[in-house]
């Protein structure tokens, strides 16, 4: 199983990498968070470029490639801290027309639905089949979410909705995705502690030659090598299921990738020191959004316990 990305694929990344800086700097990003997590207009440059087209076939108008390059291009819109529900909108396209499409498990409970206030359609998954509900029948009240660009809202009951789909497959495509903004999120991370590093002096010369410092940004670096191997090998799998059993290879993906980002995120405020705990810092956003995707779509703990009942 090869890997490396083809000439294609790299230029792929360097185009989303170039789109990211272009409309989605850091500023751009954070103001947001001012309009429910998503500027219609930028999100319509998103669908523009093919970023939610990017797995249905051309002779349905997409772009038709692979789930390798739909997890290439979602690991830079995680390294940018790009909000919205990307995930939901990607598995979506095909199947229905709405531009902001949420995507979540059915619960026996109340429900938090992310992004409510600019969703034109939710789809909800459950043991029978994928439902459409639109979003002006849902009775969302406020909540609290732990990432300021993750806005959510508590749904007592979700309607059942009109059925889009049969159930198989969506979960490990949404539990992938989600993977990928999590290998994306550990990368920002680690980048954006190493240019600290290296331009912030103490006793004379930068604090990335201490060897506590220089340590845990080589920590930071393996952690999201060995994720990134863990979710290529997803990628192949899902491109190719004969490879390998499907469910395996995406829980480990999520694992690794999770705890990627949750412990980048850690030790970019600590690289930071007593400025990475304020608000003008981004470390913390990185760290927000791991927290706020970790819980979605099975914990790793379920996670963990699946791979477990394969050995």
């Amino acid at each position: 199983m090869d890997f490396e990305l083809t000439d294609d694929q790299v230029a792929l990344c360097d185009g989303i990498r170039d789109l990211c800086q272009g409309r989605f700097d850091i500023d751009t990003v954070r103001g947001l968070a001012d309009c429910g997590g998503v500027d219609r207009r930028l999100w319509g440059e998103l669908a523009d470029t093919g970023v939610f087209s990017l797995v249905v076939p051309e002779e349905e108008g997409g772009v038709g490639l692979g789930w390798a390059e739909a997890g290439l291009v979602f690991e830079q819109l995680g390294r940018a801290l790009v909000p919205g529900p990307l995930v939901g909108t990607l598995l979506a396209s095909g199947v229905t027309d709405d531009a902001v499409v949420g995507f979540i498990e059915r619960t026996d409970g109340p429900a938090l639905v992310e992004y409510p206030d600019v969703l034109d359609a939710l789809l909800v998954i459950d043991r029978e089949g994928v439902w459409r509900v639109d979003a002006a029948e849902l009775s969302v009240e406020p909540a609290q979410s732990v990432d300021p660009l993750t806005p959510v809202g508590r749904v007592a009951e979700l309607p059942q909705g009109e059925e889009v789909d049969g159930c198989y497959g969506w979960a490990n495509r949404a539990v992938f995705l989600s993977s990928a903004l999590q290998v994306g999120l550990a990368t920002g991370a680690r980048e954006l502690a190493v240019a600290y590093a290296q331009e912030r002096q103490q006793f004379g010369k930068p604090i990335g030659q201490f060897q506590a410092i220089k340590h845990m940004c080589a920590d930071m670096y393996s952690r999201e090598e060995v994720a990134r191997a863990a979710l290529y090998y997803a990628s192949c799998v899902l491109d190719a299921p004969e490879l390998a059993d499907e469910d395996r290879a995406v829980s480990g993906a999520r694992i690794l990738a999770a705890e990627a980002a949750d412990h980048n995120g850690k030790d970019c405020v600590q690289v930071h020191g007593g400025m990475g705990f304020t608000w003008e810092i981004d470390a913390h956003l990185y760290l927000k959004r791991a927290w706020a995707l970790t819980p979605c779509f099975g914990s790793l703990d379920e996670h963990a316990e699946r791979i477990a009942a394969m050995v």
